[in-house]
């Protein structure tokens, strides 16, 4: 199947790649989390995302991240309409859907910079 122009929506990203991705979750992000300080990871990927246009893949690759620390801190229906509202943009401009995981992955990368 043919990837959808999706470049009149606002919904397509050219030339985003997983390290472009990674440079969005700002610095430390990854580490306080990792440390057990999740709500100083939340207010940083907040932040991170409020920076960003509403709808825009770098937006829902931090609204995602956030989501999932919420669900992480036992707060399950904010952290769900997070990824449901991030997850709509990522599918639509076929990126993948970061996980805990990766933003864990990301904080190994900035150790060794």
């Amino acid at each position: 199947m043919a990837d959808p122009d999706l470049s009149e929506l606002g919904l397509s990203e050219p030339g985003l790649s997983g390290a472009d991705l990674r440079a969005l979750v700002p610095e430390g992000a990854a580490q306080v989390f990792m440390e057990g300080d999740e709500q100083r990871a939340l207010t940083l990927l907040r932040r991170a995302r409020d920076a960003q246009p509403p709808g825009t893949v770098p937006w829902a690759v931090l609204e995602r991240l956030a989501g999932l620390v919420l669900i992480h801190v036992l707060r399950e229906v904010e952290g769900t309409f997070a990824l449901e509202r991030a997850d709509a943009v990522l599918d639509a401009a076929g990126q993948p859907r970061p996980s805990l995981a990766w933003l864990e992955a990301g904080a190994g990368e900035a150790g060794e910079r």
